[in-house]
């Protein structure tokens, strides 16, 4: 307390406890007012927290006031034993309103001092200039300083280092979806972080900005103004704007006017009645669909506008509502940051305005690389400023085993990172207290040719490295000495100076925020080349499904085409929902393919020698999908082949799945049920089949695979598969029994992911521009994102779990077993008789329908419109299917009624 008051009258005494924080080596004021009954603390003004008391006391001060401890014995001879002594400056002390005179007191003429220096403050302000970038809080303690960076989206000793990605193609590369991120386009520059929406559904990724502006925003309608001023308001400033169109590919933003007796922009020698103001507050006076420098409008550039006078559609100057619109993709002058309009001043005029956001694809700066092919080669750039904090991450990779990755040199001071060995990076610097070398040594080889990052950090509290993920080491810097690197050469990617250069690939090198252009400078110099390759084998991994990763010149893609899957990361599934009676038909050869070749050129394209051997033949298949649906009985999947063989997917009566296979001509299919789980409750089941000759391994949802064996007696070849099936079977020949009862009325619900083996059959028909020539379709296909995870349905008991069970029964299928202890016998028996009574209800309804439409004359089929004039149903459909034409020789005197 700066007051020390010895006598309190009735011997009560006040402690009062104000303010937080008081140790950060800032100034700070403390008033302290005492009155009769009335006692008042304040510290720094701040009269709202001040602390008050009103108990009844009177205050009598001594002949003695203490400021910075007091003795433990108030003798005026003993000075040395002091209680809890205050350590820091004190300054502008006043007793009663009187300034103390401190040099008074000094010279001995007012009171006395003791281990005080008088009329100087002995701290250093720590905090003076403030080390605490991107507006950290700074306080100290006696012999440092500390940054606070709490919401200021920075972290690190002095607040440097951005907790965001720099722009969405990073986030993609971490394996994030589509949604709304905060990204920081400089890193640890002076922009700060800004939220866009980042698009990831296609092979490049788009980042969007929006701003507060209406669609269809009207304006005039009998305005007394002449002009309408909108202003476009972003969620983000101009200068972050810039950022991101600067390092983007392509950006675009649409704009649209439409009008009623409002002209746009007059011919292009006129002046034009409205214009928009884009970056740097520049007018623009060409609109969307057009270019800069040309007062034109889409349909000015197209020849297509309403009046061929104009060059716009608004400027034919109609009573009846017209529209110009387009993307503006001149990057240069986006984004849009005000559009005025000026004719709406006469009667009758009126417009609207639509601005969409700013939308950019693609990041050139990630993806910014190049190759050192020799190892005395360099780049070189301007001199790194980085005074006082400096940052600087890269990614390499290389198969040799040393080399310097850069270098900037000053008259002592120096900074240098380098692949020390092939386990080692060191990075060293001197900023005049002497070099200081940090080396981070990594467990793994990293000259594998695969692609490693690099982090590093110095700055006036310490100097840090980190690669990859391994824990950073750091050094920290010396409480007092030099803090400013100086540096004055030109800053050299590669070594220069007939040291060991770096042999290999540096890309994305950033130096405090800025993106060094390498592929640029390496277009014009000898023994560099512009950009990389081998990315796929450290992306690769993220083509996930089956996905083929594709090296491109800065970057890569996923291939999903032999998948049944889409997107960037062959992770988005493509589904469809099937009505009642609508089904598809993938036909695995194209109409004139020979039977010699008619499998082996699509469906077995197989590595596997035993299955080419067979030319035609399978001797295993992978198939997988995944369903939802409510109605019972359907056919979800049917592969049929040129012989009797097939191969059968079914949801029976009473909901349960069935597989289904005959192969080699059996009498009898082999069938395997899974009894006690109702597959049609409308939830999303996945369905995964793998058979390797007579091994046949079933996996439903996320329980546990179950192995079967086909009987000895069959065949271990799929012969001769000749179309799949989705929804129904509409086939030529004989087909089993129970596939013809399941097949009406079809399958209603949705199918996602199909595959069979390379095969994605509603892939094909959704997505291929020309598939004609393998799908055929029966009613109208629609894309439906249906094929919801399973792991989202709760799991099942032991007890009803048909997976749970022991290694002997595992090999059989579940018809006429006992699946486990504690399912309810009753509970079966009676769910048997409740699925027969409605089987035969089925089947009565079923011949009664054939009944009646049979004798009135007005029975329907799912064949295509001609079947009345056909000669015969073979007729019928090869008029509409041309993909029939092979079949009918097989069975002339055999159709499907």
């Amino acid at each position: 307390f700066p007051l020390i008051n010895n006598k309190c009258k009735m011997f009560l005494c006040f402690l009062f406890f104000l303010g937080s924080g008081l140790n950060d080596g800032q100034w700070h004021e403390v008033r302290f007012l005492a009155k009769e009954n009335f006692a008042v603390l304040t510290i720094d003004g701040d009269e709202a927290s001040a602390v008050r008391t009103n108990s009844p006391l009177q205050v009598k001060t001594g002949e003695k006031y203490l400021f910075g401890g007091f003795p433990l014995q108030m003798n005026d001879s003993d000075h040395s034993l002091f209680h809890h002594s205050f350590q820091g400056c004190m300054q502008f002390i006043h007793v009663d309103d009187q300034l103390v005179d401190l040099q008074a007191v000094e010279q001995g003429q007012l009171g006395s001092f003791a281990n005080v220096s008088i009329d100087m403050c002995a701290i250093i302000d720590r905090c003076v200039p403030n080390h605490c970038e991107h507006d950290g809080k700074c306080t100290q303690t006696w012999d440092s300083f500390k940054c606070t960076c709490d919401g200021t989206g920075y972290s690190g000793t002095t607040c440097h280092n951005s907790i965001y990605e720099l722009s969405c193609e990073a986030y993609k590369h971490l394996g994030k979806t589509s949604n709304y991120y905060w990204i920081d386009p400089d890193g640890s520059g002076a922009l700060g972080p800004l939220k866009v929406y980042c698009n990831m559904t296609e092979d490049k990724v788009w980042t969007t900005v929006y701003h507060d502006l209406q669609m269809q925003t009207s304006v005039g309608g009998n305005s007394l103004e002449k002009v309408s001023v909108l202003q476009l308001n972003y969620s983000a400033t101009m200068d972050q704007i810039s950022a991101i169109t600067s390092s983007a590919e392509y950006c675009e933003q649409f704009i649209s006017y439409s009008c009623k007796m409002s002209r746009l922009l007059n011919t292009p020698e006129g002046n034009p009645y409205t214009w928009w103001v884009g970056k740097a507050n520049e007018k623009h006076y060409y609109w969307g669909g057009s270019g800069p420098g040309i007062q034109k409008c889409a349909c000015g550039i197209e020849r297509n506008c309403t009046d061929p006078k104009y060059y716009c559609n608004c400027d034919a100057d109609y009573k009846q509502w017209r529209k110009d619109s387009g993307m503006l993709s001149y990057k240069e002058h986006l984004p849009v940051s005000q559009v005025v309009v000026g004719d709406i001043d006469r009667p009758g005029s009126e417009a609207k305005i639509s601005v969409g956001p700013v939308r950019c694809q693609g990041d050139r700066n990630y993806w910014n690389a190049a190759s050192f092919i020799t190892s005395s080669s360099y780049l070189h750039f301007s001199t790194f400023q980085g005074e006082t904090s400096a940052d600087i991450s890269f990614y390499f990779k290389t198969s040799a085993s040393d080399g310097v990755f850069l270098e900037n040199l000053g008259n002592t001071d120096f900074i240098k990172l380098e692949l020390k060995s092939a386990t080692e990076v060191s990075f060293s610097f001197d900023v005049g207290n002497g070099p200081v070398e940090i080396i981070v040594r990594s467990p793994n080889q990293l000259n594998d040719d695969q692609w490693h990052r690099v982090s590093a950090e110095r700055n006036v509290k310490q100097a840090s490295l980190q690669v990859d993920q391994l824990p950073p080491e750091v050094r920290k810097a010396p409480t007092e000495g030099h803090t400013r690197l100086e540096l004055y050469s030109q800053l050299y990617v590669g070594a220069a100076g007939g040291q060991q250069g770096f042999l290999g690939c540096i890309r994305s090198l950033r130096m405090n925020g800025i993106t060094l252009d390498l592929e640029e400078r390496a277009k014009v110099t000898l023994g560099v080349k512009p950009g990389c390759s081998g990315h796929c084998t450290s992306y690769g991994m993220y083509c996930a499904n089956g996905g083929k990763c594709v090296e491109k010149y800065n970057g890569y893609s996923c291939d999903c085409s032999k998948t049944a899957y889409d997107g960037p990361f062959c992770i988005k599934d493509v589904g469809a929902f099937f009505e009642e009676g609508m089904w598809l038909r993938y036909n695995f050869h194209s109409p004139g393919t020979s039977m010699k070749d008619l499998v082996s050129r699509t469906l077995l394209s197989s590595t596997d020698p035993e299955i080419t051997a067979t030319n035609h033949n399978l001797n295993k298949e992978e198939l997988s999908f995944s369903f939802s649906t409510t109605k019972s009985p359907c056919v979800l999947l049917y592969i049929s082949s040129y012989t009797q063989d097939f191969m059968a997917v079914l949801v029976k009566p009473s909901g349960n799945l069935q597989i289904r296979y005959s192969l080699g001509g059996t009498k009898e299919p082999y069938n395997i049920d899974v009894d006690h789980r109702n597959m049609a409750n409308g939830q999303p089941h996945t369905v995964n089949i793998t058979r390797n000759e007579r091994d046949i391994i079933l996996q439903i949802d996320h329980y546990p695979p179950a192995t079967y064996n086909l009987p000895a007696a069959s065949d271990i070849q799929f012969n001769s598969p000749k179309a799949l099936f989705l929804g129904k079977v509409i086939e030529i020949g004989k087909i089993d029994q129970d596939i013809y009862k399941y097949n009406t009325p079809g399958f209603t619900g949705c199918l996602s992911r199909v595959q069979f083996n390379q095969i994605a059959p509603l892939k094909a028909a959704l997505r291929s521009t020309n598939t004609s020539s393998h799908v055929h379709i029966q009613g109208e296909l629609v894309e439906s994102n249906c094929g919801a995870s399973p792991l989202t349905i709760p799991p099942m008991s032991a007890a009803t779990d048909p997976w749970h069970l022991d290694s002997a029964s595992a090999d059989f299928p579940y018809n006429g077993q006992a699946i486990g202890d504690g399912v309810n016998r009753n509970s079966a028996i009676i769910g048997g008789v409740i699925a027969v009574v409605i089987f035969t209800i089925l089947c009565t309804l079923v011949f009664l329908i054939r009944y009646m439409f049979r004798h009135k004359g007005t029975y329907h089929t799912n064949e295509a419109k001609g079947a009345e004039s056909a000669e015969s149903a073979d007729a019928a459909i090869m008029n509409n299917d041309p993909n029939f034409t092979e079949t009918i020789d097989e069975s002339k005197k055999e159709w499907l009624i």
